[in-house]
């Protein structure tokens, strides 16, 4: 709180003997570059502006750079005209004049230079980070994969930090997990399944990493593992000893809420191979060595199929299953391509008694219902017509005796495809 209390005295030293401070507005822990109407508190006081009862005829802010971020005053500033609001900053020592080329001159720079701020603070951090992780190998937080537990690594290497109690910590082996992170790439390279890796792990009542760790995920279900939770262990580097850092990033998406307004939510997405960070020595004991975990990667790739030839699914990705909604996967059988979907079962786990049978579908009985009811394209092409469909963002729907084209933008809007049977 010692940022509001400098800006609140700054407050009140602008407006000494020319009025008092009646309420506070202050946002804690929110970025500068959202707009005001996404920050609870500046929210609460563009919504004060309308009250004709407000009992406030001026908003002071302490420092430009906590409030606003590039031209968000300017286009603030006719909606405190339009209720009679003034709004004063220290850097023009009283009200802000909007028809004052002084001003707006003055506000301009203020903007640029907290986006400046923030862009410098960023890439100062982002390459501190970069060369602690390349170069010494450093533990920058988060969780620690499954298999690793953290121990203490001494005192922090800046002296300052050190006299504050601050240490730093390191990965070491989980005796109790990192046995069968062993296992799992010893089955790997036999030339195991992942779904059969896990469907063991599952049989032999492993605990799964969030049944592990739960407070430290409390966004998972801890129902056992899946394909995608050993996938994702096979497929992480730091278990040769390297590690690892700017594998995943967290990106911002504007969200509506439900009383009204909107906000932000945060959501993890992987970064691509080329952005990530690798130590240049080992930096922790590794649980696999690192030929048997690019043997590993290597079993992952796709098996070539007996005759030499590629099998192409033209549909792939465009079909969903009407009775779960999930995308249908593509599936060889009998020598040709063809759609199946499970409804979620897994072969990491036995089936549920009441899920409903495989859904499959052809994919030569499925072009041609489409070759008639897009007749209306230019070309018959299966080729064309997939395009089509791909370009449209239009998905097919099926039941296993009836299709319908439904756009992805707008599921509920569906028109028939026709009854015959696939």
């Amino acid at each position: 709180m010692s940022s509001c209390a400098w800006q609140r005295e700054a407050a009140r030293d602008l407006i000494s003997g020319r009025g008092s401070i009646v309420t506070e507005f202050f946002d804690v822990g929110c970025s500068r570059r959202r707009p005001w109407q996404d920050r609870r508190q500046a929210a609460a006081l563009l919504a004060a502006l309308a009250d004709p009862n407000r009992g406030l005829d001026a908003v002071v802010v302490g420092e430009y750079e906590r409030a606003f971020s590039g031209d968000q005053l300017l286009n603030l500033a006719p909606l405190f005209d339009t209720h009679g609001v003034q709004l004063w900053l220290p850097e023009t020592s009283g009200p802000i004049d909007g028809h004052s080329p002084t001003h707006r001159a003055i506000i301009t720079l203020l903007g640029a230079q907290s986006q400046r701020e923030v862009l410098r603070s960023r890439f100062r951090v982002t390459a501190a980070m970069q060369a602690q992780a390349r170069e010494q190998g450093r533990y920058l937080g988060g969780r620690p994969p499954y298999g690793y537990q953290l121990v203490d690594a001494g005192p922090h290497p800046n002296a300052a930090h050190a006299r504050w109690g601050r240490r730093l910590r390191r990965l070491e082996p989980d005796p109790a997990t990192a046995p069968y992170v062993r296992w799992m790439f010893a089955q790997r390279l036999a030339g195991r399944s992942v779904a059969g890796i896990a469907r063991r792990l599952n049989e032999m009542g492993v605990a799964c990493p969030s049944a592990v760790d739960p407070g430290r995920n409390p966004h998972r279900t801890a129902d056992g593992w899946t394909l995608r939770t050993v996938a994702a262990i096979l497929a992480n580097p730091r278990y040769t000893g390297r590690q690892i850092w700017n594998r995943q990033r967290t990106d911002r998406e504007p969200t509506e809420l439900a009383e009204g307004g909107r906000s932000h939510r945060e959501v993890l997405r992987w970064n691509p191979a080329q952005d990530w960070v690798i130590s240049r020595k080992m930096a922790h004991p590794g649980l696999v060595s690192e030929a048997d975990f690019v043997a590993a990667q290597a079993v992952r790739a796709a098996r070539p199929t007996g005759d030499g030839t590629t099998r192409t699914y033209l549909l792939a990705g465009l079909l969903r299953c009407q009775f779960c909604g999930r995308r249908m996967d593509a599936h060889w059988v009998n020598g040709r391509p063809g759609y199946r979907c499970r409804h979620g079962h897994t072969s990491a786990k036995q089936p549920a008694v009441d899920r409903p049978r495989n859904l499959y579908l052809r994919e030569d009985q499925v072009l041609v219902q489409l070759s008639t009811e897009l007749s209306h394209t230019e070309s018959r092409d299966p080729h064309e017509l997939v395009r089509y469909l791909r370009s449209n963002q239009i998905m097919i729907i099926c039941d296993g005796v009836h299709c319908m084209l439904s756009s992805e933008n707008s599921p509920d809007t569906t028109r028939p495809q026709g009854q015959q049977t696939l």
